[in-house]
């Protein structure tokens, strides 16, 4: 499976996380919360948490703090198929494809349901064949993307088709919960809008960089479930986002990176760039340290942190853009994400 073409899309609405702070101190949810509350939130959004700026699928950040199910439910079907075709359209375009080339769709999504499913949507605003296979992945929180590029490979892998559309879109702001716990704070803190897209072929792009996906693994253990899942509450979505986080996404990452390093006889010193999920400053930092990588073996996951937040499973085709933007040395990749289950997925490729 060669990667041909990459697309992302956000909103355009940018807001700091000054910005972020004010509106929250504005709003009538400061006064609903207690002072321990406060004091998360102004620690969180004033302190350097590697996110400087999110963008959200609101006009106005006092938007963001109209939370009720219709409310959330009308954002999600606003934002989220606008957003999933124009990073499907930006990777076509890098392709060089039509929509009539591409055989099939696979669509990750945690922060709203529709039936039916996404799928539909970006097949109708793209223009994609009637007999195009769809496929819709759901409750795969930030580690999506992965388990989506594997499906993907199965189906170029299977014979049935020559191109697949890969697409991850995600609007956080349609999934906003605030109560007093730490976590669900925090992770109201983090998280911005945003989709990704890849255009998947049997064939390497004519001309273009040569990336190459060579093998993959993953890891679930549902006994971490609780660690980060999203729950039902009032009919809406509420995260929940626990300290053991980082060291669970460290561990579990360097295991699937041993896996799929050991059958390919290479060690992490090969790997010549890191296309990680960033989850958080905090996250990265651990990951860091249990892979012993530098800091500037992150920086492409650091600054998409910092300008975008946590994109949930859009995030890695964000890091995979900005390496390639950035002509990265060719050579062995490492692209991996982690999130809720608790699962971790890694996938070795070769970039020429």
């Amino acid at each position: 499976m060669f990667f041909v073409g990459i697309g992302t899309a956000a909103p355009a609405a940018r807001y700091t996380k000054a910005e972020c702070l004010d509106a929250f101190q504005q709003s009538q949810w400061f006064e609903r919360l207690d002072a321990r509350s406060h004091m998360v939130a102004r620690t969180v959004l004033q302190r350097d948490n590697g996110i400087e700026a999110r963008r959200l699928c609101v006009p106005a950040l006092a938007d963001v703090f109209c939370i009720d199910p219709d409310t959330l439910s009308r954002r999600f079907i606003n934002a989220a198929p606008a957003l999933a075709a124009e990073a499907a359209s930006k990777a076509l375009r890098q392709a060089g494809m039509a929509a009539c080339d591409i055989d099939a769709v696979v669509v990750s999504t945690c922060t709203g349901y529709l039936c039916p499913g996404l799928s539909g949507h970006v097949i109708e605003r793209l223009g994609l064949r009637a007999d195009v296979q769809a496929f819709d992945l759901v409750g795969q929180g930030c580690a999506a993307a992965l388990p989506n590029l594997q499906l993907s490979h199965a189906l170029l892998s299977a014979g049935t088709c020559r191109q697949v559309l890969s697409v991850c879109v995600e609007v956080s702001s349609a999934a906003m919960y605030l109560d007093n716990d730490p976590g669900v704070l925090i992770s109201a803190c983090l998280f911005g809008d945003g989709a990704g897209a890849a255009v998947l072929s049997r064939e390497p792009s004519t001309p273009g960089r040569k990336i190459q996906w060579r093998d993959s693994t993953s890891l679930i253990e549902p006994a971490h479930r609780r660690a980060l899942m999203f729950e039902q509450r009032a009919g809406m979505l509420r995260n929940i986002l626990t300290r053991g986080v980082p060291a669970l996404a460290a561990e579990h990452a360097a295991r699937v990176l041993d896996t799929v390093l050991q059958r390919a006889s290479l060690r992490p010193q090969d790997v010549s760039n890191w296309i990680m999920h960033a989850g958080g400053r905090d996250v990265l930092l651990a990951l860091q340290r249990r892979l012993e990588l530098q800091p500037d073996d992150l920086r492409y996951s650091a600054a998409m942190l910092r300008e975008y937040g946590n994109l949930s499973s859009a995030f890695v085709y964000f890091v995979l853009d900005a390496a390639l933007a950035d002509d990265a040395a060719g050579g062995w990749w490492w692209l991996s994400s982690f999130g809720a289950g608790f699962s971790c997925h890694g996938a070795l490729l070769e970039v020429a």
